[in-house]
């Protein structure tokens, strides 16, 4: 049994990054011998083992034969003749294509740290084409390191969505690795490699190179992590039922697309606020849940100002605060039921107007 660091790990180790999981392969051993070495088996297509004190996920090494469409259509082969190289040549880029023993030494057959060099993502062997996924995956590596895709890569993955291979791709994949992509540093160009690859038409037939929910995502990342914050940025210049058919394609959770719509649809409030009166300022706050939701209600005056050349964020927080600071306590001695709503919702446009109007 050999036992080897493979994939994330070992290339973030030669960029200086930290490793925040690492995925180990075993070569030269059977399930069996796994059971009896103490690991717990999880996997389910393949064997995959959990490492009884540390919890990290230890692999036999497989071989894997396309027999169907999409990224489900494989069969394994896990026998203890499986080499290493035979496995990290499955693999979809030469970075990730990399392997350490434990003593530290790098196994390197398809020069993946070359390429970690030059920054280019490329594709390991043909077998590429065989898995729709890795178009997402390399969209998604461009979003995080900001390299450049080989040219022979690239054609490779505009031939699989001339093929159709794109269409197979099931939909909690999709937002996966669409989501995993909102938190990297460079998220627009997620969406730049599916455009090259022609890829972006089929998958996000609502976004397209020019929109300038582009330029609105790239901004966002200048003012939030929050990936909700971004995808609404993203999405500003969609209507409420554009917003709402590409998330019920992709399974989008809810607050994704709760904070989406109201960007898309308050983003004119956002920016003439300073001329809204009381009135409107009140309905504008009711309406985003500015109350309730004050977290939220940051979260989206963050989505508004990554799509504006007009801020006004701080400007409705003192605003919303105002509102806020009025005495409910002593109203509900008073007044209960509608009349209290009607009550609290008089005493805050009031406060606003006094703020508007010292």
């Amino acid at each position: 049994m050999q036992i080897y660091l493979v994939g994330g790990a070992v290339r973030d180790q030669l960029l200086g990054l930290p490793v925040k999981e690492k995925d180990w392969v075993v070569v030269g051993a059977t399930a069996n011998d796994m059971l009896q070495a103490g690991f717990r088996p999880v996997g389910k297509d393949f064997p995959i083992f959990l490492h009884p004190k540390t919890g990290e996920e230890y692999a036999l090494a497989r071989t894997e034969r396309k027999v169907g469409r999409g990224y489900t259509g494989f069969t394994f082969d896990t026998s203890t003749t499986v080499t290493l190289e035979e496995d990290l040549k499955r693999r979809d880029l030469t970075i990730n294509a990399m392997a350490q023993t434990t003593s530290g030494e790098l196994i390197d057959p398809y020069h993946g740290q070359t390429d970690l060099a030059k920054k280019i993502l490329r594709h390991v062997s043909p077998a590429f084409a065989e898995d729709p996924v890795r178009i997402l995956r390399v969209a998604r590596f461009n979003a995080r390191f900001n390299f450049d895709v080989a040219p022979d890569t690239l054609l490779l993955m505009r031939k699989m969505v001339e093929q159709g291979e794109v269409d197979a791709l099931v939909a909690e994949r999709v937002w996966k690795e669409w989501e995993r992509a909102l938190l990297e540093k460079y998220p627009e160009n997620f969406f730049a490699i599916l455009t090259a690859c022609n890829a972006l038409a089929i998958l996000f037939p609502q976004i397209t190179a020019s929109n300038a929910g582009l330029l609105a995502l790239r901004q966002s990342v200048n003012l939030s992590a929050n990936p909700q914050v971004r995808f609404a940025a993203l999405l500003h210049t969609l209507s409420e039922n554009e917003i709402k058919t590409l998330c019920d394609r992709y399974r989008i959770p809810t607050d994704y697309r709760e904070i989406a719509t109201l960007v898309s649809k308050y983003l004119p409030h956002y920016q003439d606020a300073t001329n809204l009166s009381a009135d409107d300022l009140l309905d504008f706050l009711l309406a985003t849940d500015a109350f309730r939701r004050p977290d939220r209600f940051k979260d989206f005056l963050l989505g508004c100002a990554a799509c504006s050349a007009i801020h006004t964020t701080d400007w409705l927080l003192a605003c919303s605060e105002q509102a806020k600071a009025i005495n409910v306590k002593e109203l509900i001695t008073d007044y209960t039921g509608q009349a209290l709503a009607q009550k609290i919702k008089e005493k805050r446009r009031n406060a606003i107007q006094s703020w508007l109007r010292p």
